[in-house]
């Protein structure tokens, strides 16, 4: 019997246990610390994204170069052999026939180029002409550094005007196998700096490291539709392609030095870009570059926090869908780069707009902090306007682009354009800018609207400076397409002149407009509300609101008060002005007012035994303190009107559903719940009944001890200090001792008896045995 009661018990512990928590904390819905292998305390956190609508996350975007319809001629090897010998030489022309003219140049391919010029007439030169450009020529004709006349012993202020210690992420979708190949090509032609070819594997740690500030690098990673690597390569796509060989060609051009890593995303969905540019932003401070667009949507604030990390710079090409907007160019964390035609050869530059840009007024996106009436030409904005920049972009001003068809190792040369030109390029000035800041021991620009509009474009001889105002040409019929003074939708504040460009840029006293922090507060009706707005400007700021319901007011010092909240989502526009310079900065506040609600009770089933006192705390939930009552309670029974807190000193046996409400000392609302109090009689336990045994040695000797346990289903016995050749039975409630033949002595039986209610009792048995 023993040996059976401990095992029954160890069979047992184990599920009570369990049920009782000690496995988890899941029944309680406590979170828990766990530790880590290394010893330190660890937690879980969550994070709610928000989640592209999946027909969005699936469309397509384009890219957004264009090139023009002919096969140029192969350029000189005038730079190949000096390094910026070209510069103040006239750009190349070439001409071409009426039928290659009437081919759109909006992603047109090298390989359709081809096509249609076997199947134009064989026909003399029309009065078309394209005119392309070298790396050296834009560089001078818009005021970039000089390229050096060798690309060793540098010193270090050398290098960073190159770009150097910058780095440069092309983003874009599918692939182009012979990338690499195609930038050496251009890179030897026109006396460019050769890129090492640097792996980026899928177990590559990120961030990188920082890219060497004496030599470009050249790596291709692969991106997954959720923004992690592979060593598996898209599948070729001749427009993207194209596109990608513009891009990194282009950025190489512009900040020779700096390194470019290109991303090639699995398809040209937004989800998969959008992977490949939060890659991006795994991997480290730089520059992203996305020459691409889709058509803008109430789906593009959802996700505005890819372009907000405070050590990049996102630069997008606004497209070729005039007045119309597109992402990611119309987020506020990226810089829309919009396109002209230019006209130089060797002396001073012209430029009008160029008719294919795209540029607009957002139908979604507020207008950002940086877009202020203080800035020339911008008037009052409501919603985000595009562009805020420009470059050269008409394919027929276009710049060389060398592509190698796969599988061939021939060169062909092209004429490119579109915005898809011009933003490779002002990633480029910004990496320049960031390397040249890092020699004065200044950060990155970061977000480069800050600088372009508050520190630059309200400065009127700044302006003059910095910018080329473009103020001819139009990109439409619209009212707001056409060029004018100061900043206009095709070209933004204008086209840079890089050398007072970088001087800006390296200048301490650059003037920010305010930045006021949006945020989302909640309140209940009724309850009077009261929050604070942060701003970070660099003096006194005076606070107003716009779209405010009434009521609700703002403080000096930026606190917002309503001390009749009334039920409701209310967006409020909130600005804070500059003191001194009349800067403001803006952001909408959402303001949740809900309707008061009733106090909730939490039903339960409690169980007592008589004999033993009660307690049990009800659980309520409010917004406000409340008070308990109950009513149906059993004679003793209490609760605390304050806690909550229910006590019985005495349970009676029985059943009993007792109604316990909760009310809301504020509103008065009240609520109930109902708890089933079921009270059992208490058990007893097992009762041992034992009477000495006398007897006289070697004449037999029997007696009974009696076990009873009205409440238990069973019940084991464990005996103790039983003489040698004593017997014991169960017989009925009891155990049957018998001796046949006693040894004379004093003996003591220790009965311990245990039943299925774990309850037990214990008593002693004396046997006593005389001699004859």
């Amino acid at each position: 019997m023993g040996a059976r009661l401990r095992a029954l018990l160890v069979a047992i512990v184990p599920v009570v246990l369990a049920s009782c928590g000690g496995g988890g904390d899941s029944a309680s819905g406590q979170s828990a610390a766990t530790q880590g292998s290394d010893g330190a305390d660890t937690s879980s956190k969550s994070l709610t994204l928000a989640a592209l609508p999946g027909e969005t996350a699936s469309a397509n975007v384009l890219p957004s170069f264009y090139l023009a319809p002919v096969a140029l001629a192969a350029p000189g090897n005038a730079d190949a052999k000096s390094p910026g010998a070209s510069a103040l030489k006239a750009p190349a022309s070439q001409a071409i026939g009426d039928a290659m003219a009437s081919v759109s140049s909006a992603r047109l391919t090298p390989q359709a180029i081809a096509a249609y010029a076997a199947a134009a007439p064989a026909a003399g030169t029309g009065s078309t002409v394209v005119t392309t450009y070298t790396p050296a020529q834009i560089r001078a004709a818009y005021g970039l550094p000089a390229l050096p006349t060798s690309w060793t012993g540098l010193s270090a202020a050398q290098a960073a005007q190159m770009g150097a210690g910058q780095t440069i992420y092309i983003v874009d979708a599918m692939s182009d196998p012979n990338a690499a190949a195609e930038l050496a090509a251009f890179s030897q032609t026109f006396g460019l700096p050769a890129c090492t070819t640097t792996a980026i594997s899928s177990s590559t740690p990120l961030p990188l490291p920082a890219a060497s500030t004496t030599g470009c690098q050249f790596s291709v990673v692969y991106s997954t539709s959720a923004g992690g690597r592979t060593s598996t390569p898209p599948a070729y796509d001749s427009g993207w392609a194209t596109e990608i060989a513009l891009d990194v060609q282009w950025a190489h051009a512009t900040a020779p030095l700096a390194r470019i890593v290109l991303i090639e995303a699995p398809d040209a969905s937004i989800g998969s870009l959008l992977g490949a540019v939060n890659l991006a932003n795994a991997m480290g401070p730089g520059i992203v570059s996305m020459s691409f667009g889709a058509t803008e949507g109430s789906w593009t604030a959802s996700v505005d926090s890819a372009f907000s990390s405070t050590s990049m710079s996102y630069v997008a090409a606004t497209g070729d869908s005039g007045s119309g907007v597109e992402w990611p160019s119309v987020s506020k964390g990226v810089l829309g780069v919009g396109g002209t035609h230019l006209t130089y050869s060797g002396t001073t530059r012209s430029e009008t707009v160029w008719s294919g840009t795209g540029g607009g007024i957002s139908q979604y996106t507020s207008a950002p902090a940086y877009q202020t009436s203080a800035v020339p030409g911008l008037g009052t904005l409501s919603r985000r306007s595009v562009a805020d920049v420009a470059f050269n972009a008409d394919p027929y001003s276009g710049q060389y682009l060398a592509v190698i068809a796969p599988g061939s190792s021939s060169v062909s040369w092209h004429s490119a354009g579109g915005t898809s030109l011009a933003t490779p390029q002002w990633a480029g000035l910004l990496a320049i800018a960031n390397a040249v800041r890092a020699q004065s021991g200044q950060g990155v620009l970061g977000l480069a609207q800050n600088f372009l509009y508050s520190g630059v474009s309200t400065r009127p001889s700044l302006y003059a400076s910095v910018f080329s105002d473009i103020t001819q040409g139009s990109d439409g019929t619209c009212s707001t397409c056409a060029a004018h003074v100061g900043y206009d939708q095709p070209s933004g504040l204008g086209t840079p002149n890089v050398t007072s460009l970088l001087t800006a840029a390296t200048t301490s006293t650059q003037t920010q407009a305010p930045v006021v922090t949006p945020i989302t507060v909640n309140g209940q009706a009724g309850s009077p509300l009261s929050f604070s707005v942060a701003v970070t400007a660099p003096h006194a700021v005076t606070w107003s609101l716009a779209n405010a319901p009434q009521g609700m007011t703002i403080g000096t010092s930026g606190t917002i008060s309503w001390p009749k909240p009334v039920a409701g989502t209310y967006t409020v526009n909130v600005t804070a002005t500059d003191s001194t310079t009349r800067l403001s900065g803006s952001a909408a506040v959402t303001v949740i007012v809900v309707a008061p609600s009733a106090p909730t009770v939490d039903t339960a089933a409690v169980a007592g035994q008589t004999g033993r006192a009660l307690q049990y705390q009800v659980s309520a939930h409010a917004p406000n303190p409340v008070t308990f009552s109950m009513s149906g309670a059993p004679s003793g029974m209490s609760i605390g009107a304050s806690t909550g807190l229910i006590t019985w000193p005495a349970p009676v046996a029985g059943s009993y559903r007792i109604t316990v409400t909760a009310t809301d000392t504020k509103t008065g609302l009240s609520g109930s719940g109902v708890l089933t109090v079921q009270v059992t009689t208490a058990t007893k336990g097992p009762v041992i009944s034992v009477a000495p045994i006398n007897g006289v040695a070697g004449k037999a000797v029997s007696g009974v001890v009696g076990i009873s346990d009205a409440s238990a289903s069973y019940i084991t016995v464990n005996i103790r200090g039983v003489p040698a050749g004593m017997t014991l039975q169960p017989s009925g409630q009891g155990i049957l001792l018998n001796w046949a033949n006693p040894v004379a002595g004093t003996y003591t039986l220790v009965f311990t008896a245990i039943d299925s209610n774990n309850l037990s009792a214990q008593a002693n048995l004396v046997v006593t045995i005389s001699a004859r």
